[in-house]
């Protein structure tokens, strides 16, 4: 009995003297700054979902969805979030990248000037100065506006500012338009009130998919599990999101200070508006339409320079996308 016993001693204190599993390291780049948009991905930080299944879930600022697309696409980080067309871009410039998930199944391209600039709409623009910074979504996919709209796309200046300086750009007269995401409005009607004139892009023609999670793809073939594991967490945490909007969203400042709650609720409230589509709610939070992706494709290829064409359907997978998660019908 005594042998029995020290058997057991011994085999206990093994176990708990046994370290834990090691987590496996996913470093994930922003598209921009901590906002209201990404009010998901840090509840699932937050709540430990990403520690619980084993990933060290490593959020790496952003300047844009051309430079995440380019450090995913080089391998400096492992997954992102960029624009799809923009990555599609990257992708055509030799970027090794895989899209696993859509955030924005519709467009978040918004234009921005003022009524006392004498602009009154798209065919008032040519001959002003636009700013953005050289990395932004809208400014890289710019031409493809223009051509569906029969416009040269070099007929407007292009005016290098940083991201927090549109409004200020605007406001001093330095430039007469600029761009933003819809979920950035807020930013843009505090500032200027009744003088401040926009139009979505979807009403002028271009619809194509917006932010979408893009993994490296050498990172995906050699961890595909755990690439997998890291999209169903973000299904789970955007959905609940969705559902619990001021939960998420007041966690924010305790990763980014200086964030105002208000102004961030107001960002993830129409976040959660682009998500929403006939697939992302009937056939997985963030999946892609085969068709529109192919779409997506041809408008970028008509208009940039891909200096190395692939097939669309090799750029996106669906087989991380857990059917079962589905978004929540929009707000009528």
């Amino acid at each position: 009995m005594r042998v029995a016993l020290g058997v057991t001693a011994i085999a206990l204190a093994a176990m708990f003297a046994a370290p834990a599993a090691a987590e496996e390291r996913i470093t994930f780049t922003l598209n921009w700054v901590t906002a209201g948009e990404h009010a998901a991905i840090y509840w699932a930080k937050h709540a430990g979902w990403f520690k619980e299944a084993g990933i060290d879930f490593v959020i790496e600022q952003g300047q844009g969805s051309g430079v995440a697309a380019q450090r995913v696409g080089a391998g400096a980080s492992n997954m992102g979030i960029a624009d799809l067309g923009t990555a599609m871009v990257a992708k055509g410039a030799g970027a090794d990248l895989t899209a696993v998930m859509s955030v924005y199944a519709k467009t978040p391209y918004r234009f921005y000037w003022l009524a006392s600039s004498g602009i009154k709409d798209l065919a008032d623009f040519p001959g002003h100065k636009f700013g953005n910074p050289p990395g932004d979504a809208a400014r890289a996919m710019w031409p493809a506006l223009a051509g569906v709209n029969k416009m040269d796309a070099n007929s407007i200046e292009w005016v290098n500012i940083a991201a927090n300086a549109k409004a200020s750009s605007m406001a001093s007269g330095a430039i007469q338009g600029t761009t933003y995401f819809a979920n950035y409005h807020h930013v843009m009607a505090n500032a200027f009130g009744d003088d401040l004139r926009w139009f979505d892009w979807s009403d002028k023609g271009l619809n194509p998919y917006g932010n979408s999670i893009l993994a490296n793809g050498t990172f995906l073939k050699a961890h595909k599990e755990l690439v997998g594991k890291a999209v169903k967490i973000l299904q789970r945490a955007y959905l609940h999101c969705a559902e619990k909007r001021e939960e998420c969203v007041a966690i924010l400042p305790e990763y980014a200070s200086g964030l105002v709650v208000k102004n961030e609720q107001a960002n993830w409230n129409v976040t959660v508006d682009l998500m929403a589509d006939k697939f992302s709610t009937t056939k997985g939070l963030g999946y892609f339409d085969p068709d529109r992706v192919a779409a997506d494709y041809k408008l970028v290829s008509t208009y940039f320079k891909v200096a190395q064409p692939f097939d669309p359907a090799t750029f996106y997978s669906n087989e991380f996308i857990d059917p079962a998660v589905r978004m929540i019908a929009p707000k009528q």
